[in-house]
């Protein structure tokens, strides 16, 4: 059974009075342009940008929303009579405002005449690519950059920046519908992907099974699918390799829904059905490590404590298993976490898989704090504090990463409570991620990726024939 529904239009509209709240000044938001390949009409399909699909929840191709004196206003092209040919016949502007319920739907080409008033008052975001920032600059009369991350040089941007990432940190009713249908949804491709797999086969045949669970239910990639028996290069696009007994196959994959609400899920299963000895054990140990984190999301917690829970536990399950020795603290202290698990916990999610990062650490990281400079640390995307209706990640991982494991600069601090030969028997362990989608609630937490089997005994229970 197929699932789809889309956000009634009354949440888009608290969306904008929200907006209009928070800010004086007019604002402009443009939804950006769809990309060719090859030649021009041959274009991949569209995304909008993901604050003007915050408010309108309708990816339409080089259209604006301008915000100003309490109304919100949608320019965009109107109906061309071709359209019934190439595309399928448009509804005219005045049924799209009844339908979107804006205050007026006007023709792009009304626009200019419009801002001319407002054009030294006007806040507007970074847009998602050139032809859009170029269009952008010439409505405003300045620069504006593409993808500019923390960047904002214009005082009136940096206040619309701050606005949209206190509206969008904490997600309404609707917003979590969406991301609960998201994460629904690729559960269920995750399962699929799990029952696809064959010691015959190819990471393509896995890839193809849970892509077609996402279609199949009307969802688009929310980025690029990640099926890989290489789960220690952490994005790896290659699809080509065979699955062979004995391999260890990482998936990250998730869907996105119609409006552009995203899911992040990361499982790890043996191909064979069946996890070894030493797979198992280190598989064990990520699971308790990602336990860790989920139990230390709720309300009052710096995000960053999950992160720290999970490098401990990490670490005293590799110091259990003999590869690491000494003491935790100090193992710790002098990076034995990174060694095997470089990156951050996780991140916001939202309308972007990694949520407003468009905007740089001014989203991810709350006033006053800043990145580690630590190895490992410092690829934190979120050090905020957990409240009620923010949706992050919790994805920590083990790999064995040549590059890392033969730099010095990584490995000498260790000496020789990093044990070699322990870990030498752990070689048919590449890579290992689990990661699932967390809502915060007032009393802890949703896990809504819980439909994707992650414990042993649910995995090598799925995949037996």
């Amino acid at each position: 059974m197929t699932e789809s529904f889309v956000t009634n239009t009354d949440a888009f509209l608290a969306r904008r009075r929200a907006l209009h709240e928070q800010l004086s000044g007019p604002v402009l938001l443009a939804a950006g342009e769809p990309a060719s390949r090859n030649y021009p009409a041959n274009r991949h399909r569209f995304r909008a940008t993901s604050h003007f699909l915050y408010f309108v929840g309708r990816p339409l191709a080089g259209s604006a929303v301008l915000f100003d004196a309490g109304r919100s206003t949608l320019f965009t092209l109107p109906p061309d009579p071709d359209d019934a040919l190439w595309h399928g016949p448009r509804p005219p502007l005045t049924e799209l405002a009844t339908e979107l319920g804006f205050d007026a739907v006007r023709p792009l080409d009304q626009l200019d005449a419009i801002l001319a008033p407002l054009r030294e008052k006007l806040a507007t975001l970074p847009t998602q690519d050139a032809p859009s920032a170029r269009w952008l600059s010439e409505r405003l009369g300045r620069p504006v950059l593409e993808r500019t991350g923390a960047a904002l040089g214009d005082a009136r941007d940096a206040a619309l920046a701050d606005a949209m990432i206190a509206l969008r940190l904490c997600h309404d009713d609707a917003a979590v519908e969406q991301l609960r249908h998201a994460a629904r949804v690729s559960a269920k491709a995750h399962v699929a992907g799990m029952l696809a797999t064959r010691t015959d086969g190819t990471e393509s045949d896995v890839h193809a099974a849970m892509l077609a669970v996402l279609r199949k239910n009307g969802l688009e990639d929310a980025y690029g699918p990640i099926v890989t028996v290489h789960g220690e290069v952490l994005h790896s696009d290659d699809h080509s390799q065979p699955t062979r007994p004995g391999d260890l196959l990482l998936a990250d994959v998730g869907g996105e829904t119609a409006e552009g609400w995203a899911a992040d899920i990361t499982r790890t299963w043996p191909v064979s059905g069946r996890f070894s000895p030493t797979q198992r054990a280190i598989y064990e140990v990520v699971l308790a490590a990602q336990g860790a984190a989920i139990a230390v999301a709720k309300p009052g917690r710096r995000y960053r404590d999950t992160h720290e829970a999970a490098k401990r536990t990490l670490v005293e399950g590799l110091v259990a298993l003999g590869i690491f020795r000494g003491d935790v603290d100090g193992l710790l202290d002098r990076g034995a976490a990174a060694l095997f698990f470089p990156h951050g916990i996780g991140h916001l999610l939202g309308l972007d898989v990694h949520d407003m990062e468009d905007l740089g650490d001014r989203a991810g990281y709350a006033p006053g704090r800043t990145r580690s400079t630590r190895f490992g640390d410092g690829y934190l995307r979120l050090d905020r504090d957990l409240v009620a209706g923010m949706a992050v990640t919790i994805e920590p991982g083990f790999y064995q990463v040549p590059g890392i494991l033969s730099d010095p600069r990584r490995t000498d601090p260790l000496g020789a409570d990093l044990r070699r030969d322990v870990l030498a028997k752990y070689a048919d362990v590449r890579g290992i991620r689990i990661e699932d989608d967390v809502l915060i609630t007032k009393d802890g937490n949703e896990v809504l990726s819980s439909g994707a089997p992650k414990t042993v005994a649910e995995i090598e229970a799925l995949m037996q024939p």
